[in-house]
């Protein structure tokens, strides 16, 4: 009998901590915690020292959206410096392994010598390899693999499968639209990306909302981002916008354009792979830069200039963007008002569809014309904004008039699914729940929006956290 109540006492003790543990991380950051610290506790172990330095085989590899899907992608990789280049071969992918044995070209890549060391962290030297795979086919399946340009096979990644976009502006495709993974993003947040494309596995692209990681330089927390998405960031491309954490004082990490190769086509050399536009079938997405928003004159009136000038020459039926600060706030205590201010003016002048953010570590999404209303059916709601988290670290909400669904205390991702006239947006939780769901649709010159918000309870902290 002792020992059973030994043990029960055990349990309670371990969940008691567990609770503990999750309401710390749901309190505000301090300014300490605002940058984070490097994980670089692993860093004896085998598994912690892979994750931290490269081999003479590529590790880190991902693929990125281009400004033409349907006939390019680009991929970047990591190796150590004593790989001084990099090739990448491809091939229209077969049912077997034929493919070897017929056309397989082979693509140069631009190497950069590359070493830094965060302020928790060793001095990383590494070799990062970049390409641009280009004049492939629209729709087309592909095999691909990255390495040294050897015959020998000793230094190749695998052979990864890739498909191109469509050109056909009413054929659909689905996105996955990620909040902050940031924290314990090995242990945490991989089974959020696994999850997600578990349940989706045709999913085209990945939009990952700003702060991936914590701290901008540390490369553990780099290296648990790429172990976490494993393949899926080499078969499934990505683009993604920077957060407050992929910067410091104004500067953003060292590593975002070594290891991501995005659009050049922003508005000043300062937000070069960050700010920027591409077409996706008949989808107009847009990434903004927030924190270069935020920190720097010159990049808001450059953004606020450019995003009209984009939006205006748009032909696309559908628009999106992308940005780390929300236009519409979720958490206590938080407003970004010169953001509002100075996009949503715009936002509102050509009819964007969906804005997706981050940052507020919890979940929200709605419309201004809502009012507190929560209709089902509801013509002409302008824009909708969306303010989701993938990772642990969570926050409380407060309530507002333009939010129809609201959640904190939920790790979520996103299936956005875009068909000739609708949209179909699902937030479902890593273990396959639907959390919320709407569709727009957009056709005659007519826009309606249908709430189709599950049963399932909102989760708010006090539904299952025990205040003191």
């Amino acid at each position: 009998m002792n020992h059973i109540m030994n043990t029960q006492r055990s349990i309670v003790s371990l969940v008691l901590l567990l609770v503990s543990n999750f309401v710390t991380i749901a309190q505000e950051p301090t300014l300490s915690e605002h940058h984070g610290h490097s994980h670089y506790v692993e860093h004896d172990s085998v598994a912690g020292h892979k994750l931290l330095y490269p081999s003479k085989t590529p590790d880190r590899i991902i693929a990125n959206l281009t400004l033409d899907p349907a006939h390019s992608f680009a991929v970047n990789w990591r190796t150590n410096q004593q790989i001084d280049q990099g090739v990448v071969e491809i091939a229209v992918a077969t049912d077997g392994p034929e493919f070897l044995l017929g056309e397989v070209r082979k693509i140069e890549t631009e190497t950069e010598m590359f070493e830094n060391q965060n302020r928790k962290e060793p001095l990383v030297k590494a070799a990062y390899h970049s390409a641009v795979v280009s004049d492939l086919k629209a729709q087309t399946t592909y095999v691909y693999r990255v390495g040294d340009g050897s015959e020998d096979n000793n230094y190749w990644s695998e052979w990864f499968q890739y498909t191109t976009a469509g050109t056909d502006m009413g054929k659909p495709f689905s996105f996955i639209y990620f909040g902050d993974a940031q924290n314990n993003v090995k242990s945490l947040w991989s089974r959020v990306i696994r999850s997600s494309y578990r349940q989706f596995p045709e999913v085209d692209f990945l939009l990952h909302a700003g702060d991936l990681i914590n701290d901008r330089d540390a490369n553990m927390e780099w290296g648990e981002w790429f172990y976490a998405g494993i393949f899926i960031h080499a078969t499934v491309p990505s683009m993604m916008t920077p957060g407050n954490h992929e910067y410091r004082d104004g500067v953003l990490s060292s590593l975002w354009r070594p290891q991501f190769t995005l659009p050049e086509n922003g508005p000043i050399d300062a937000l070069l792979e960050t700010c920027y536009a591409l077409d996706y079938q008949n989808m107009k997405l847009i990434s903004i830069d927030a924190e270069g928003f935020d920190e720097s004159r010159e990049a808001r009136e450059a953004q606020v200039k450019w995003l009209d000038s984009v939006l205006s020459a748009n032909t696309k039926k559908w628009t999106a963007i992308t940005m780390h600060y929300p236009i519409f706030s979720t958490a206590e205590g938080r407003d970004n008002k010169e953001l509002r201010d100075a996009l949503k003016p715009i936002i509102d002048k050509y009819k964007v569809d969906l804005v997706l953010q981050g940052h507020d570590h919890t979940y929200a999404r709605g419309y201004v014309k809502n009012e507190g209303k929560g209709l089902t059916v509801v013509k002409d709601a302008g824009t909708v904004y969306a303010v989701s988290v993938s990772g642990p670290k969570m926050y409380e909400s407060k309530d507002r008039d333009w939010m129809v669904r609201r959640g904190e205390f939920t790790q979520l991702f996103q299936i956005i699914t875009v068909s000739k006239d609708t949209i179909t947006y699902g937030a479902y939780t890593p273990t396959g729940n639907l959390y919320d769901a709407f569709e727009i649709i957009k056709k005659n010159g007519k826009k309606r929006l249908i709430n189709k918000v599950p049963d399932s309870p909102t989760r708010l902290k006090k539904d299952f956290v025990k205040e003191e």
